[in-house]
């Protein structure tokens, strides 16, 4: 059943580094962090909750990085893969396209399904639905004896234009369904054109189908407590920005890909809007790895991305990864430069000043340079070991005949390790036509608020935003996200004059918007449900398209999406209407919650700042210390200065101002010529 506000709510996002714990306790956000657990994250879960919960009724909300890594260190199922005789390679041909177009070593990404394992069955479906073969009893005889003789333990099906006539795939699931393994259906998954992408799309699935059954069920048995069966309800977030039941998580776990990620989207738009921001930039950045996404007043879903070089076609939030976090390891590389990430030092053994580590990582060079106070991590309750940090590091240096002194080398990190991140943010910004100038930077993770500010100096960003628990962010939009079902349908009509047909098109979204009542009403879920509606559109001839809100104005909408993300249109070029989507939500009832306690902010009486030496551009200035629950709302604070509070540390440079607004939000704005005149 769906999460009842009766119970106890909890958000979890586990990390690289920390697990984040985020619920509402009497009206006030709390939150906790305990380690991760990379063996098994359900053992970091089972801890918190041993923490938290002191009653046996509550209600989980997850954001889940096992289906991440589980492609990432290929480490999922043996899959079987059933498609139309004579298509056996084509996971394997892929596109043209290379990835690296000058490197002559450079090496495709290996399939999930090597070729003994790929199945062909003579079957034919035209672009229209017409059945021109179906597998014979004898083909289906065959192909289930074959497929059982390779001991799979998934089975991905999908056939050419499945997405128009499904019958062949239910026949071959009807075939396979007797050896009791997961079965994923391209239809069912994904029901749109491409072969390459929808067939990659649902091998992914079928790769993480029995891995994350298992740990969703290891999860809740971990979770039940004596006597306490149905005492609570797990629920899991989705690469979309929405949560969704355990058994849907569990059936189709290919939208949970970007899970956690996607709930730090979704808490940095919710939390930028309480104080009057629309037009952001999210900047995540953790301890193995940095997120960032640009919102312009919508949160937009991509539904062509890749995950470890596969194409998944399950939308997702647009979000652009990079290996760059608070533990990413520092070494010289043969030519003797500086490089940083993308390998980590993770939650074990971390970074030198956790007490395990010994090579040195991005946290350690903060804490070097002053950045980070050893006695105000984590609210004083887990000290940095800075003479550790300096004696190790020196060390390492010498190994590696470094010239540098500690201060040269950790200032030298900074500089890569932003320049890296620098990149991220241009890739969702100018290279798609938006002017980051024009938008603030919204930074949250452990790490972020450590290097918002000298990101924003480097782009022209005139403001950044800290939330409220920015350490935490992205357990609390996992906390307030909607439910969310996405739904899509490939059409390829042709439109020229401008002439939409809406009838036909009102009457495909009519038929997707049935199969989400359907699908909400088996989950149990209630209240008012929510639709948008977008065509993927594109001019005849082309390879790509641009996703547009359709209305009566789509064609003239579409014109102009082209303009700005390619400088160019066509106003009188006959154009297709591609794939038709629908996306259904379900308003969170944890939302309004989160609201009403941010705006009423929780602040103690303000307390004189203690001071110290921060490197700053090369130069050692006096630094004015403070804990962010002594900052006074409204008050504008002058630069340099450090801000700590449990989940995080935010670093202000000189020059800059700031203030904790209304929401609770700290407000930075940046003082530089530069900024001013891009103002």
């Amino acid at each position: 059943m769906p999460p009842r506000p009766t119970k106890l709510h909890i958000a979890i996002d586990t990390g690289g580094t920390f697990t984040d714990c985020v619920w509402i306790d009497r009206g006030r956000i709390r939150l906790l962090k305990v380690f991760s657990t990379p063996s098994d994250p359900s053992q970091a879960i089972h801890e918190a909750f041993r923490q938290i919960a002191k009653e046996p009724a509550f209600t989980l909300l997850h954001g889940t990085t096992v289906g991440t890594n589980t492609i990432l260190q290929r480490k999922g199922a043996r899959v079987a893969l059933v498609t139309t005789a004579g298509f056996e390679d084509a996971i394997e041909i892929g596109r043209q396209a290379r990835p690296k177009l000058y490197d002559f070593f450079f090496d495709r990404v290996e399939p999930l399904v090597p070729a003994d394992r790929r199945f062909g069955v003579p079957e034919r479906i035209d672009n229209e639905g017409r059945v021109l073969e179906s597998p014979s009893e004898q083909d289906l005889e065959v192909l289930h004896r074959n497929v059982a003789a390779k001991q799979p333990e998934a089975i991905a099906i999908s056939f050419l234009f499945s997405f128009t006539n499904p019958a062949n795939e239910l026949a071959v699931e009807r075939a396979l369904a007797k050896l009791g393994i997961p079965l994923s259906l391209s239809h069912k998954i994904l029901p749109e054109f491409r072969e390459y992408e929808r067939t990659s799309t649902v091998v992914v699935n079928a790769y993480l189908q029995p891995v994350m059954q298992n740990y969703l069920e290891s999860l809740d048995q971990r979770l039940r407590g004596p006597g306490a069966r149905d005492s609570k309800s797990i629920f899991v977030m989705q690469s979309s920005g929405g949560i969704t039941t355990l058994a849907t998580a569990a059936r189709e776990p290919v939208r949970t890909v970007l899970s956690g990620p996607a709930g730090g989207v979704v808490g940095a738009t919710a939390t930028a809007r309480l104080s009057g921001l629309d037009q952001i930039i999210s900047f995540d950045m953790g301890g193995t790895s940095t997120d960032v996404s640009l919102v312009n007043r919508e949160i937009q879903a991509s539904s062509q991305s890749e995950v470890a070089g596969l194409p998944v076609g399950v939308p997702m939030l647009d979000i652009h990864t990079v290996g760059a976090g608070g533990g990413s390891l520092a070494r010289f590389d043969a030519a003797g430069a500086l490089r940083v990430g993308p390998e980590s030092a993770g939650a074990d053994p971390g970074p030198i000043c956790y007490g395990r580590g010994t090579q040195p990582t991005v946290t350690d060079a903060n804490l070097l340079l002053g950045r980070m106070q050893p006695k105000r991590f984590l609210g004083g309750s887990f000290p940095l070991d800075l003479d550790r940090t300096r004696a190790l590091t020196r060390e390492w240096l010498t190994r590696q005949n470094s010239p540098l002194s500690l201060e040269a080398f950790a200032a030298g990190v900074i500089r890569v390790v932003n320049a890296t991140m620098e990149k991220a943010i241009r890739v969702v910004s100018i290279e798609r036509g938006y002017d980051p100038r024009l938008f603030a930077l919204v930074a949250f993770g452990g790490a972020g608020g450590l290097h918002a500010c000298g990101l924003a100096l480097a782009l022209g960003i005139p403001r950044v935003l800290v939330p409220a628990n920015p350490g935490a962010l992205s357990a609390f939009g996992i906390l307030v996200s909607d439910v969310i079902k996405d739904y899509s349908r490939t059409v390829l009509w042709r439109v020229s004059g401008g002439d939409l047909p809406i009838a036909k098109l009102e009457a495909e979204f009519r038929r997707l918007s049935q199969f989400a009542r359907q699908d909400f009403h088996a989950e149990g879920w209630t209240g008012k449900i929510l639709e948008t509606r977008s065509i993927d559109t594109r001019y005849r001839g082309q390879g790509y398209e641009l996703s547009v809100p359709f209305s009566r104005n789509t064609m003239e909408d579409f014109h102009r999406a082209h303009a700005q993300r390619y400088g160019y249109s066509h106003p009188g070029r006959e154009i297709e209407l591609v794939t038709l989507r629908l996306r259904a939500i379900v308003k969170s009832s944890q939302a309004r919650h989160a609201e009403r306690h941010e705006s009423k902010g929780s602040l103690s009486k303000a307390s004189r700042p203690e001071h110290a030496s921060v490197l700053f551009d090369g130069q050692i200035r006096r630094t004015a210390m403070y804990e962010r629950d002594g900052l006074r709302p409204a008050r504008r604070y002058a630069g340099p200065a450090i801000v700590t509070e449990y989940s995080a540390t935010t670093v202000i440079p000189p020059e800059a101002s700031f203030r904790v607004d209304r929401a609770g939000n700290l407000q930075i704005d940046l003082g530089s010529r530069k900024n001013r005149a891009a103002r």
